[in-house]
C-alpha cells in the first residue's frame, strides 16, 4: 500500500481516496449472487438555480432519507441491524418548530464506523435552527421532507421528486439542504436536487458517497469524507455539525454554476483505513458473504410485505 518513498515524500496512502461506493457495491451483490449490475443514474449536464435573494431573506427547508421512528417496527438502534421493516415508501415532512427522533436503521450505513447515536450527524435541523437565531439565513421553512430511498430511478423522478417540490412550493421554500446517509439515498438525493433545481428551488447536497453524487450530477455538493451516515458532521461534536452546515450555506452562495464539489476539510481520523471496510468483499469469507446473502434475502421480503401493505 506504501513505502519508503511515498514515506519519504510525505504521500498519503493509496486507500486514503473517497471511497468507490458504486464499485463496491456492484462487487458486493455480485459477490452474494446478484449477477445483474446495478445501473446508477448518470448525467453529464445539471439544472442550476442561482439563489433569488440572499440566505439572510431566505427560507430554507432541509430533505433527509432518514425514517421517523416508530417502535412497532423493531430495532431501529443505535447500533441496530439493517431494519427492512423500518422502511418508508411515501414523502413525509414533519413540523420544524418540534424536535424529532429519526433514524437510519432501515438504510446501509457504515455499522462498522458510525455508532447511530447522534441524530445531528445526519439531521441538520438543530444547526439550521442556530443558523436562523443568528441571521444567516431568513427562516427555516415549516416543514422538512423525507425522501424514500428507492432504488427504482423511475419512482423517484416522476413520483417523490416531484411530491417534495410540491410541498416546498405549498411551503414557499428557497433554498433546500439535501442529507444523505446509503449509497442509494446518495442518488436519491442528487435526484431530488436535479428536479428541484430544474423547477427553480436552490440547493446543495451534503454527502459522503463522492461517485455517486458526482456521478448524477447535481448542482451543488458539499463532500464529507466521512463514514457513511455522518453527512452533517462528526456525532457529538456540535463544533464539527455547525462548521459543516455553514459549508453547506457558503457553497450555496459561491457556486457560479452546476456540478459544483466542495470538499470539507475535516477528517474523520487520522488513520484512513476505515475506508478499507465498507462492502469490500476482498475482506469477507465465504460464510460471511453466505450470511450476509441469507439476511439480504430475508429484508427483501419484510421490505416486499410492507411495501404490499
Amino acid at each position: 500500500m506504501s513505502g519508503p518513498l511515498d514515506d519519504q515524500l510525505g504521500f498519503a496512502p493509496d486507500y486514503d481516496a473517497p471511497v468507490p461506493y458504486m464499485q463496491r457495491t456492484r462487487d458486493y451483490y455480485t459477490a452474494i449472487g446478484y449477477t445483474t449490475p446495478y445501473r446508477w443514474a448518470h448525467y453529464i449536464d445539471a439544472p442550476f438555480q442561482p439563489l433569488k435573494k440572499p440566505l439572510a431573506q431566505s427560507r430554507v427547508t432541509i430533505v433527509t432519507t432518514a425514517a421517523q421512528y416508530d417502535p412497532a417496527k423493531g430495532d431501529q438502534g443505535p447500533g441496530a441491524a439493517y431494519n427492512g421493516g423500518a422502511k418508508f415508501y411515501q414523502v413525509y415532512d414533519g413540523d420544524t418548530s418540534k424536535q424529532h427522533d429519526l433514524r437510519i436503521s432501515h438504510i446501509g450505513y457504515d455499522r462498522k464506523h458510525t455508532s447511530a447515536t447522534d441524530s445531528g450527524t445526519w439531521f441538520p435541523l438543530p444547526q439550521l435552527l442556530k443558523a436562523k437565531a443568528a441571521g444567516r439565513i431568513g427562516e427555516v421553512a415549516p416543514r422538512f421532507f423525507g425522501a424514500p430511498t428507492n432504488r427504482s430511478h423511475r419512482v423517484t423522478i416522476d413520483t417523490d421528486a416531484p411530491d417534495i417540490f410540491a410541498r416546498c412550493l405549498a411551503d414557499k421554500v428557497d433554498v433546500a439542504v439535501i442529507v444523505p446517509n446509503c449509497p442509494v439515498c446518495h442518488q436519491t438525493s442528487a435526484l431530488v436536487a436535479r428536479h428541484l433545481e430544474a423547477n427553480g428551488i436552490a440547493t446543495v447536497v451534503m454527502g459522503c458517497a463522492k461517485d455517486i453524487v458526482e456521478h448524477a450530477a447535481v448542482p451543488r455538493f458539499l463532500f464529507n469524507d466521512f463514514p457513511l451516515g455522518n453527512s452533517a458532521g462528526k456525532p457529538h461534536d456540535l463544533e464539527s455539525q455547525a462548521l459543516t452546515l455553514e459549508l453547506a450555506l457558503g457553497l450555496l452562495e459561491s457556486a457560479s454554476g452546476a456540478r459544483t464539489t466542495m470538499q470539507s476539510p475535516l477528517r474523520w481520523s487520522e488513520d484512513a483505513s476505515w475506508k478499507l471496510d465498507y462492502n469490500n468483499v476482498a475482506q469477507m469469507s465465504p460464510e460471511e458473504l453466505a450470511r450476509r446473502r441469507a439476511e439480504f434475502d430475508k429484508q427483501k421480503e419484510i421490505a416486499r410485505g410492507n411495501r404490499a401493505a
